[in-house]
């Protein structure tokens, strides 16, 4: 598996799969906790690639992603750093339209959540081409480019709705390669059991910005 870590998280896009990414606000973690997370992480893989090899390996690794996960979004779902700005209808309102208008063009849209701190994204990317590079060299994946799109023009607005200067998305986002259909069943039940999960509805359907594709 080609794993790549850009900050504190890993990222794998290959073309065509379907992907689980949640992005959050800037500042919504405490750095010292990623920070520790990371370093956590780090030596748990080594310890893995040290007595493992071949599809054993592959398959510790995506359980070590999984566990890393876990804590990440627990952190998120706590909201107990930084803004909660999504958890006003008028900038979850501008994610939601944002995460439609991007559909189908840089990616088929399946489900998602937005939460007062973060939102969780359901995509498949079949048939979607990578982009081309950029005139300095740049270069995004097909993946990349569609979050740069999505995060950029939702960032921008709500910056301007704030009436101040600044980052609103935290840079970096986590993405999750799903493999199968059982795997899809499980991410898809737990983006819309959120925010049943944090307490704020007790059904699913109830939620304003929770959307599966029919």
């Amino acid at each position: 598996m080609t794993e790549i870590f850009y900050r504190n998280l890993p990222h794998y896009h290959p073309l065509n799969a379907t992907y689980f990414i949640t992005f959050r606000l800037a500042g919504s973690l405490p750095l010292d906790a990623l920070a520790r997370m990371r370093q956590d992480y780090e030596q748990q893989e080594r310890l893995l690639a040290a007595r493992l090899q071949g599809q054993e390996l592959y398959e510790e690794r995506y359980k070590l992603q999984k566990k890393f996960f876990a804590q990440y979004d627990k952190m998120l779902d706590a909201a107990e750093h930084g803004p909660r700005w999504l958890a006003e209808p008028r900038f979850a309102e501008i994610v939601a339209c944002a995460i439609h208008a991007l559909h189908p063009e840089h990616y088929s849209l399946h489900a998602y959540c937005i939460m007062s701190n973060h939102a969780h994204l359901l995509i498949d990317q079949q048939g979607v081409p990578e982009p081309k590079p950029l005139k300095d060299g740049q270069h995004y994946t097909a993946l990349s480019h569609a979050m740069r799109r999505l995060k950029g023009r939702t960032g921008y607005a709500c910056a301007k709705l704030l009436g101040k200067k600044g980052t609103f998305w935290q840079h970096e986002s986590y993405d999750h390669v799903v493999r199968n259909e059982k795997e899809f069943e499980r991410i898809l039940a737990y983006i819309i059991n959120n925010p049943v999960k944090a307490g704020l509805v007790n059904d699913w359907q109830d939620w304003p910005y929770t959307y599966v594709a029919q």
